[in-house]
């Protein structure tokens, strides 16, 4: 399950314009016209955008009225930082056992 999650995520960040939208929201919730703003799309282009951000789990939105805001879910970018990081213990370890191979092999 977390790896099905996880390529939903990295799949979603592939995209530039969805990295600009989360790039928005980590400063704070957005509306969707607000998201739009900087983007050269059509606002139907936008939302099937969300949509994608909001099937990843890294974006949540709320519709009150006829605004519809949203935000970003700190839970989710956890679980993906948390992923790179164990990748990254797993190699440094690799890397000090070969240092440590070297060092022992030049004795």
């Amino acid at each position: 399950m977390l790896n099905h999650q996880l390529d939903r995520m990295y799949a979603a960040l592939a995209d530039g314009s969805r990295r600009t939208m989360v790039d928005r929201l980590s400063r704070g919730p957005a509306t969707v016209k607000q998201l739009a703003e900087p983007l050269t799309m059509s606002l139907p282009a936008v939302l099937q955008h969300l949509r994608v951000l909001e099937e990843s789990g890294l974006v949540r939105s709320e519709k009150v009225g006829r605004v519809r805001t949203c935000r970003l879910e700190p839970a989710a970018l956890q679980q993906a930082e948390q992923w790179i990081a164990d990748r990254r213990a797993g190699w440094t370890a690799r890397l000090d056992r070969l240092e440590a191979f070297l060092e022992e092999d030049e004795q």
